[in-house]
């Protein structure tokens, strides 16, 4: 019995190596790192990592799941308390400048988290609508478009400067202003 528990607590330490691996590695490097430089950093052999995550998806999913959980529940409080968009915008630019794994997963918006956040956002774009603050005309695919569009240039460009992020983030929010 005792080494079944021993058993246990390795695997469990491992699983929490090769995730402090990732996350570390994702938000310094972005999503070109591959599940052998995560497995190097983390200690563990590739085979570790891959019982785990059969993919490298899998790998960034597990990831980004508890920042974009994160994101959510920060959104979630500025819909509640009626954050203003042009607060927001740029304060969620700074935030992803801080993560390029993060950022380049907010861009591809692939995955579940990154698709629920973009839903929350539009609740705030939605109400901002409401009040005048924001085109009329505005619609889902034009934000996608308004947000991501700044942040893949920015990725592409290789910029990662907060407050490079924080001043397009306000371009967005000045395109988004009723003309």
């Amino acid at each position: 019995m005792t080494r079944v528990s021993h058993s246990r607590t390795d695997a469990r330490r491992n699983h929490d190596r090769v995730v402090a691996a990732a996350r570390e590695l994702f938000a310094r490097h972005g999503l070109t790192v591959t599940v052998p430089q995560v497995a190097a950093h983390a200690g563990v052999g590739r085979a570790t990592v891959y019982r785990s995550y059969p993919t490298k998806d899998d790998l960034v999913l597990a990831v980004a799941e508890e920042s974009f959980t994160a994101l959510e529940s920060w959104t979630r409080a500025a819909i509640a308390n009626n954050t203003a968009l042009a607060t927001y915008v740029p304060d969620l630019f700074a935030r992803l400048a801080a993560d390029r794994g993060l950022a380049e997963t907010f861009f591809e918006a692939r995955l579940l988290p990154a698709t629920r956040l973009l839903d929350l956002i539009g609740e705030l774009v939605t109400a901002a609508q409401s009040t005048g603050q924001v085109r009329a005309d505005l619609d889902d695919l034009d934000l996608r478009i308004t947000l991501c569009g700044p942040a893949r240039q920015l990725i592409a460009l290789d910029q990662w400067s907060p407050d490079r992020w924080r001043r397009h983030g306000a371009m967005v929010v000045a395109a988004l202003r009723p003309c």
